[in-house]
Formats: C-alpha cells, sequence, structure tokens
C-alpha cells in the first residue's frame, strides 16, 4: 500500500474534524427561559462565550447573601443537546450545581432564606455535546489536527471533536423577584487541553468548571 493511500484515512478524518469544529452548534434565545424575551446578542463579551444576554446597573456590594436554585434540564423543543442521554443529562446537571454553587459561595454565603440583600439565581442546562473518544486525542498529536487545535487554542475556539455545554444564568433580587441580569452561554475546554478529550463528557463538565469562574466574575 503506497504513502498516499496510508495518508488519505487521516486527511478525510482531519477534514471531518475541521468541518465538525465549523459546524458546532450554537446557543439560541431558549424560548423556555423566563428571561429569554429581555436578552439581546451580546456583542461586548470579550470571550466570545456569552451568545445573548440581559443587564441592569446593579451594585452588587448591596447583595450579602445568596440562592441557588437547583438545576433544571431544559425541555424546550429549542434544546441544544447532541446524542446525550437522560443519564448524560442528570450528571451534567449534578456537575453543574456543584461547582456553580461552589463558585458562588466564594462570593456570597448561600442560604435558603428570603430575605434583604439575597439573590437568588436560576440555572438551566439547555444543551451539550459529547466528546468524540479517543479521536478528540489523537487530533491534538497528529500533524495535521494538532496544528489545528493549536490556532483554535490562540483564538479561544473549540477544538476539533471536542464537546461543549450550553446554560442559562438568570439572577433576581430574591425579596422582589426583580430580574438583575440573565445570559446564555457556551463553554469548552481549551483545544490544548489534552485531559478534556478523555471521556464523553469530560469537555463538557470542564466547560462548566469555567462557566461557574465566569458567572463569579459576572457578580463582581
Amino acid at each position: 500500500m503506497s504513502a498516499l493511500t496510508n495518508s488519505y484515512p487521516l486527511a478525510a478524518l482531519i477534514s471531518l474534524g475541521l468541518l465538525t469544529g465549523c459546524a458546532s452548534t450554537q446557543p439560541v434565545p431558549y424560548t423556555g427561559v423566563t428571561s429569554s424575551s429581555r436578552m439581546k446578542p451580546d456583542t461586548q463579551d470579550e470571550s466570545g462565550h456569552i451568545a445573548f444576554s440581559y443587564n441592569t446597573p446593579v451594585d452588587w456590594n448591596k447583595y450579602s447573601r445568596a440562592i441557588v436554585d437547583p438545576v433544571v434540564i431544559y425541555q424546550g423543543a429549542d434544546a441544544q443537546f447532541d446524542d446525550v442521554s437522560p443519564e448524560q443529562k442528570q450528571q451534567l446537571a449534578a456537575h453543574m450545581q456543584q461547582v456553580f454553587g461552589k463558585s458562588v459561595a466564594e462570593r456570597f454565603p448561600l442560604t435558603n432564606a428570603i430575605t434583604p440583600g439575597t439573590l437568588r439565581i436560576r440555572l438551566t442546562l439547555t444543551g451539550a455535546e459529547t466528546s468524540t473518544p479517543f479521536v478528540g486525542t489523537f487530533t491534538r498529536f497528529d500533524l495535521m489536527g494538532g496544528p489545528y487545535n493549536i490556532v483554535q487554542s490562540i483564538r479561544g475556539k473549540q477544538g476539533s471533536f471536542t464537546g461543549s455545554v450550553s446554560y442559562a444564568v438568570e439572577i433576581y433580587d430574591a425579596p422582589t423577584n426583580q430580574l438583575l441580569k440573565s445570559y446564555i452561554s457556551r463553554q469548552y475546554p481549551n483545544s490544548l487541553n489534552i485531559g478534556a478529550t478523555f471521556g464523553a463528557l469530560s469537555a463538557a463538565e470542564t466547560g462548566l468548571e469555567k462557566g461557574a469562574d465566569q458567572l463569579q466574575e459576572q457578580l463582581k
């Protein structure tokens, strides 16, 4: 078998990877998210992860506690779960509850009491893509996929055959139920994060961890 023939499957694999990266599902203003009608496309987010948002002027220092509601798995027709099983959705929701709760707690003590100076944070898991086992890892090291993922890393974009997660965050004044801020975000690991290529949900879980850090920044 010639060297050219040997190289063909690899070239085809990389081409598919490039197409997969380009065709990754982008978030939408999910109709079943309460505040979606108030959100507009976010053109100010430098990270490129927040697709839609609603903002009001807020002095976060006026708040001293926060309620983090249980994560809701979005059931709308416009949900974006790509080949994600019900069990995997539950796993992601549990991970989101853990990491977002921990991140908020680093900014505000958590409570269940609705009192003045308390925020209520509602989290909705709206979509996820799984990683392709082995292939995602392989394309970090081969001669074609490696450079592609390096470029993606520099651009802050998603790597080949790597999963992602989409979600909505809604922040309310707990006593008045006034919406203070909401946004829809899509997160994924750095394209050179090899560890996040192992396991179907590893990239989505890493994305949630990045999203938890992002939320903490939003509360400053």
